[in-house]
């Protein structure tokens, strides 16, 4: 018998067998007899090597899952076709498991040979054997509490790479850590991000070329200057390091690209950071060995205080394609030139070659935040086409010439607040898309909300919560404590917006409804199918050879659709939200799909549209499963304190909530303030806010973002709105 270390944070629930290694290949090719003698044979309890080779033909292999995406093409489509659009309506439960972190769940399932392998919030690890449901081994990093204030959007992760034995994630507090597969015991771990800023890690790693490659997110929160490293697979040591923002000029030469960019930045943006996290998305091109990129948004987002005279701020909101091996600019693409709405290009990227205009082209696909479909070549970067597949006002269409939009001027809120579409939550958000071979279609989890931009006429940093410079959080007239105050900057410095050009492609109305399902031809550019839901916030998709398409819905409903027209064909109520994608996968003969199920994400912080029951679920045709019966939750009593503050004490205290509290705090996954025990007692609301009492839970003490007296108009502020609705329940109750 093997002995084995137990490592901490290894919890040891019982291995399976171990498996053979291939004798050919990792791949699973079986040798022949003229090569037999050639070819060692693997000892009897080695593990499975996921190779380069396993990686490329990812496509062909339909009993695995082995990245993120399923295929570095990120194309979210499985071949299987056992279950489809004839027999989807026998679709059953084959297992389940409740998990132990009641937080957002984002994460696509890996499935190599037989076991299942997914992240949950607090990037905690799982392992469990993928066709009954034994749960092998988990793994939970120790991410600190205090670290649940940096992120701007839960405390989630999406997921793991896998690479030889290993497998790989990063978590929230910026480690890369790689485990063991069989066995989930730590191997190497790497500190990726400087820990005195809100870096945070949420997106799954992806594998090529013996590298681990890994961005991160914060640009929401703080001077933050984004970057994407590659560490290398067997020993965590960096291999190449692409910074998105030029540093400060008096630091001495920068790599061309980055001299390039510093020519579309004005002002001294290096010390507010400039933004531009890799938080999310990206795509591999073995064939031309190029790794394309998503980068976020500028930092903070009101471009007038990090680039007080305007520019295209490169490289903030764009397509970044990189050699893979040594990690060098070969060419970008920016969506939203001069971004200052949150306009994040970290959407989902996917690869295709696709017939356009009677030619065959290599194509980079994405529908960022900025409600416009794009479509480049991948090769080159050049634009191809793009449209609208949302409702937007901001822009009123896009040079068919360059692809830049050509803006509304009043959508750049220089001088006064905006309303328009989308908002920050945007068109599309990081919910993966999928694209079905079959119909030549791309699925995008669509969403249709405006927002409220402000522009106040100071503003700076602030400890803790949204550092974004704009007023959609409400934070917007309110100074945070921190040592760079920012004025406005003076008229003659506004932004103005370029010519139109004389033949742009307007946009066109999209859809009345909040969240929708849409199916977009990416070759004519246009809407084939659309299926409406009555809110945001639903889930990733998956597309299969069974002519299907699969989603979970913010209600708590798993779905399966018709890939050629939209019909609904199959439904289950599944007692909670799912935001994530789902996976499917075969074993011995037998098709499964599986969803990793949870609300939450920024959306689900803010609302309680569903309750949130963790939990990875497993389909098949013949499952006999069921889930237990739904406990009704019992009715919450609103008894508040009576309001001794001023009116003045509860207006700041309301501009500070919505700048250090809302985000989480807005009736979501985490306590609703108005209903809390902390409101009753002055003492206990200042031990908590203050001093940090429930530190350990992810509640940091926010003493060092506002005096005592702004903590104390914060409680004022709640107990306020505490009142307001119980006043609402009552007339509601009076009514009936």
């Amino acid at each position: 018998m093997t002995s084995v270390v137990r490592r901490p944070g290894v919890r040891w629930i019982g291995l399976g067998a171990i498996l053979l290694m291939q004798a050919c290949s990792s791949s699973g090719t079986s040798a022949t007899a003229e090569n037999r003698e050639a070819v060692p044979m693997a000892p009897a309890n080695a593990v499975r090597q996921i190779s380069e080779t396993d990686l490329a033909n990812a496509e062909t292999n339909t009993t695995d899952w082995l990245s993120y995406g399923r295929t570095w093409s990120e194309q979210r489509y499985s071949p299987l076709n056992a279950i489809n659009r004839e027999n989807v309506s026998g679709l059953k439960l084959e297992w389940y498991a409740d998990l132990d972190t009641a937080r957002g769940q984002e994460a696509t399932p890996l499935v190599i040979d037989g076991k299942m392998y997914f992240t949950t919030a607090w990037s905690k690890v799982k392992a469990y054997d993928a066709v009954t449901g034994e749960k092998l081994w988990d793994y939970d990093p120790d991410v600190p509490g205090e670290t649940g204030v940096k992120p701007c959007c839960d405390v989630v992760n999406r997921g793991l790479a896998a690479w030889g034995d290993k497998l790989y994630f990063g978590s929230l507090d910026g480690r890369l850590i790689a485990l063991d597969r069989e066995t989930g015991e730590e191997v190497w771990v790497k500190e990726t991000v400087d820990k005195d800023l809100p870096y945070t890690i949420t997106g799954a790693p992806r594998a090529m070329n013996g590298l681990i490659i890994v961005g991160n997110g914060g640009a929401d929160m703080g001077r933050i200057r984004g970057y994407i490293s590659a560490y290398d697979a067997e020993t965590g040591e960096m291999a190449w390091r692409f910074w998105t923002i030029p540093d400060n000029p008096a630091n001495g030469p920068q790599p061309e690209y980055l001299e390039k960019a510093a020519e579309t930045w004005t002002g001294e943006w290096w010390k507010v950071g400039g933004g531009g996290t890799v938080w999310d998305a990206m795509a591999y091109d073995p064939e031309l060995d190029l790794l394309y990129i998503g980068v976020g948004n500028g930092a903070p987002w009101n471009q007038q205080y990090r680039s007080p005279k305007g520019g295209d701020n490169l490289y903030v909101s764009s397509i970044v394609a990189l050699n893979a091996t040594s990690g060098e600019y070969a060419w970008h693409f920016q969506t939203t030139p001069g971004e200052t709405w949150d306009f994040t290009a970290t959407q989902h990227i996917m690869l295709a070659d696709l017939e356009i205009d009677g030619e065959m082209r290599k194509v980079l696909m994405q529908a960022p935040k900025n409600g416009f479909f794009y479509v480049l070549d991948r090769e080159t970067g050049e634009f191809i086409s793009a449209n609208n597949y949302t409702n937007i006002t901001w822009a009123k269409g896009i040079d068919p010439e360059t692809g830049r939009p050509v803006e509304d001027p009043k959508s750049r809120y220089l001088e006064s607040g905006t309303i328009m579409f989308p908002g920050p939550l945007g068109g599309h958000n990081w919910h993966p898309m999928a694209f079905s071979k079959d119909e030549g279609l791309v699925y995008i989890p669509a969403q249709n909300a405006p927002g409220r931009y402000d522009s106040p006429d100071r503003w700076d940093f602030a400890p803790y919560g949204f550092n974004t410079a704009v007023g959609t959080r409400g934070q917007g007239t309110v100074p945070g404590s921190g040592d760079n105050p920012m004025a406005r900057p003076d008229p003659e410095n506004r932004i103005s917006s370029p010519p139109e050009p004389e033949n742009y492609q307007p946009v066109e109305p999209r859809s009345r409804a909040l969240g929708s399902l849409v199916a977009w031809d990416p070759a004519t550019q246009t809407e084939r199918w659309r299926v409406e839901y009555p809110g945001l916030w639903n889930g990733g998709l998956l597309a299969t050879g069974g002519g299907l398409v699969f989603q979970g819905t913010s209600v708590g409903d798993f779905k399966a659709y018709d890939a050629a027209d939209g019909t609904e064909l199959w439904s289950m109520p599944i007692q909670t939200g799912a935001i994530a994608a789902p996976m499917t996968f075969e074993q011995d003969g037998k098709q499964y799909v599986a969803i990793l199920a949870g609300w939450g994400g920024v959306l689900g912080l803010g609302t309680g549209v569903t309750e949130n029951r963790s939990r990875i679920l497993v389909f098949s045709l013949e499952g006999e499963a069921e889930l237990p019966e739904e406990v009704a939750l019992a009715d919450r009593v609103l008894d508040p304190p009576i309001q001794k503050a001023s009116e003045d004490e509860i207006k700041l205290g309301g501009a500070l909530y919505n700048r250090f509290c809302g985000v989480c705090h807005g009736g979501g996954v985490i306590p609703d303030l108005r209903y809390s025990y902390a409101i009753e007692n002055e003492a206990t609301w200042m031990a908590i806010v203050k001093d940090g009492l429930l530190t350990p839970n992810g509640m940091v003490g926010f003493s060092a973002a506002m005096s005592d007296e702004e903590i104390k108009t914060v409680r004022a502020y709640v107990i306020d709105m505490a009142h307001k609705e119980k006043a609402r329940q009552d007339k509601a109750a009076a009514a009936d």
